[in-house]
């Protein structure tokens, strides 16, 4: 038990260390949260700051999705404490305790955990994903997509692994309520592209 809520805490603190956050802040000298759609995320930093900071980013928020499944694995020696390990770092990174529970959407660091907990459903994922953003250029959709098709895919092809299955209707739950908002502009046709720049004051 208390290998499972080791992994929790690491991986909740590992989300937390939100990577928008400490590259505006170190790289910039602003609040990622502050310019933009007010998301500290890789997105908004690239609309907000440039490739520079926004490759970093992506960087980070793989980088700890990745060091969150592979504590949970080592404090456990168990596939549920991958999980519960990937499940805690979106959450810190989407309610980061370092920075007044204000973060991301988490996708980048859930897409890093579903590459390493279920890598050859994650190919479909990811490959489908990227497809849905480069064709629409909204990469809500896209994220909204690969969240979606990872717990359907489950089902089909891993159907009688109730944990799996648990865990990535979980982390699309969380997919979804995140980007609510989204979700809102994209019925009324005012989600913003990719590529469109966000301006700093």
């Amino acid at each position: 038990m208390l290998g499972y809520l080791s992994a929790v805490i690491v991986g909740y603190l590992l989300g937390s260390i939100n990577s928008s956050i400490a590259v505006g802040r170190l790289w910039k000298k602003v609040d990622i949260r502050e310019l933009g759609s007010g998301n500290a995320g890789a997105t908004n930093t690239l609309r907000s700051l440039g490739v520079g900071p926004a490759v970093v980013v992506v960087l980070g928020d793989i980088l700890k999705g990745v060091l969150a499944v592979t504590a949970g694995g080592l404090l456990t020696d168990s596939e549920l404490g991958k999980m519960l390990g990937g499940l805690a770092v979106v959450l810190g990174h989407n309610w980061p305790v370092f920075f007044r529970f204000k973060g991301g959407k988490g996708i980048l660091t859930s897409a890093a955990v579903i590459v390493y907990i279920a890598p050859y459903i994650s190919v479909f994922v990811v490959v489908i994903s990227v497809l849905v953003i480069a064709l629409t250029r909204y990469v809500s959709l896209g994220s909204l997509t690969g969240a979606l098709l990872f717990p359907a895919l489950v089902v089909m092809m891993e159907s009688n692994n109730t944990g799996l299955l648990v865990f990535a209707a979980l982390l699309a739950l969380l997919a979804v309520y995140r980007h609510r908002g989204n979700i809102e502009r994209l019925v009324k046709g005012t989600e913003r592209k990719l590529g469109e720049k966000n301006k700093i004051d």
